[in-house]
């Protein structure tokens, strides 16, 4: 299984990056999909997350600025981010999820891909 997370990069606050994450290995249309985040010396958060029907949640802290999308004929998702904010700067990661009864029985993860933004 791997998950190629892209699209990082240095960004002016206000601006914009879309980040994507290819699956290999993994039956892309039956897992949830989504992204994490980890700051220096804070703990991994989520920031959205589409399910198999297509139905997203995002964290709070990126509501109307996140957008997550999913293609299955291509087996990758997306993340654009909008109005970015130095706060936004983080390793952000993919993960992929498959669910049964709510709960997750397996979950794969890429490996990370840099966002920073100046102020």
């Amino acid at each position: 299984v791997q998950l190629q997370a892209s699209g990082g990069g240095l960004v002016q606050a206000g601006g914009s990056l879309r980040l994507s994450c290819a699956a290999s290995g993994i039956i892309f249309s039956i897992n949830t999909m989504s992204w994490y985040r980890q700051a220096p010396g804070k703990q991994r958060e989520l920031v959205a997350v589409i399910s198999t029907d297509g139905t997203t949640n995002y964290a709070d802290s990126v509501k109307g600025r996140f957008t997550i999308s999913r293609d299955n004929a291509k087996n990758t998702v997306y993340l654009q981010m909008n109005s970015l904010k130095p706060e936004d700067t983080a390793v952000y990661y993919c993960n992929a999820e498959r669910m049964l009864l709510a709960r997750p029985i397996t979950s794969y993860w890429g490996q990370g891909t840099q966002v920073t933004v100046s102020s």
